[in-house]
């Protein structure tokens, strides 16, 4: 059956097109990652002091103190950050997949921490979810999760005041104990080519889960943060401890989730670029093969002309 190499050629033409777009994309989400990862390592400084800071101050105190209070745990919250658009390889797939697993059992999210280190059993009965994220807050709708908000409007640049408003809702809800516990489900981003997902205890806020989440940051910004123990004694605060602590605790869980959606956010936008360059190199490799089927097609073509022509030649002979 001969070749239509009319149809061959549209079909280059289309493959060329979505090269130019991918191609397109790529380089978009090459300058978001930068911008991200930068926004990222630079929050990751205050980050790490801030996290310093309280574990410190709530060795000194921590009577009376409600993003401190351990209570068994009833209802969970699970604060799961993914992206608006697709196209970002296994990005979205990653942490919806690690967050199904988890809250297939939630008991085993929902233990609390005591004093001793050791984990107490949960006796877990409900599940919210928040949506950061289209994506997100779709998986939570297919599930038959309780989807009490879905927050999606964000700027290219993601600023602090982006996430308040999660923020305060989450400090709110926890602080009337209408959550016994609150975790993040977020991709930490760990380099281009490598982001992994994670679900992290935002409240009650956790030394230990503080300290996870400081170890993720990479031993070198530890390392390069590290800063001298602070002898609490030798200060005087003003107006007092407790007060100084009610305004620093819900400063801290700001930051985690803040952290998180930059992670999260760093790690979208390397997915998409790396997606979209794979995209680029099997468009390339379609069109060489397509080209090639085209002059083989081509040839073809004028090989039975030039025989027909020859055979008719010889038949006037």
């Amino acid at each position: 059956m001969p070749v239509n190499t009319k149809a061959i050629k549209r079909r280059i033409k289309s493959v060329s097109s979505t090269k130019k777009i991918t191609r397109a994309m790529e380089m978009i989400s090459a300058v978001k990652m930068r911008k991200a990862i930068e926004a990222a390592i630079n929050t990751r400084t205050y980050a790490t002091l801030a996290w310093d800071l309280l574990v410190k101050l709530a060795k000194v105190k921590k009577d009376n103190l409600v993003l401190l209070e351990v209570r068994p745990v009833k209802k969970l919250l699970v604060i799961l950050i993914t992206s608006n658009r697709g196209l970002c390889g296994s990005f979205n797939a990653n942490i919806i997949k690690k967050t199904a697993a988890q809250l297939a059992d939630p008991k085993n999210i929902s233990r609390q921490r005591v004093e001793n280190g050791h984990l107490e059993p949960a006796n877990i009965v409900e599940v919210d979810v928040v949506g950061v994220g289209k994506k997100g807050a779709d998986f939570a709708k297919k599930m038959g999760y309780n989807l009490i908000a879905s927050f999606s409007d964000f700027s290219d640049t993601l600023k602090l005041n982006d996430v308040l408003p999660i923020c305060k809702m989450v400090i709110d809800e926890y602080s009337k104990k209408n959550y016994d516990k609150v975790v993040v489900a977020y991709t930490d981003f760990k380099s281009t080519v490598n982001q992994v997902a994670k679900l992290r205890q935002v409240l009650p806020i956790s030394e230990l889960d503080l300290e996870k989440m400081i170890t993720d940051l990479g031993t070198e910004i530890a390392e390069k943060n590290k800063i001298t123990e602070l002898e609490l004694d030798n200060y005087i605060f003003e107006p007092t401890q407790d007060d100084v602590l009610e305004i620093i605790l819900p400063r801290l869980v700001e930051t985690q989730i803040y952290q998180a959606t930059l992670e999260s956010a760093a790690s979208e936008h390397s997915a998409r670029m790396i997606a979209m360059r794979n995209a680029s190199d099997a468009a390339s490799d379609m069109i060489k093969e397509l080209t090639l089927t085209f002059n083989k097609a081509r040839q073809a073509g004028i090989t039975q002309e030039i025989a027909e022509i020859a055979g008719g030649a010889a038949a006037l002979e």
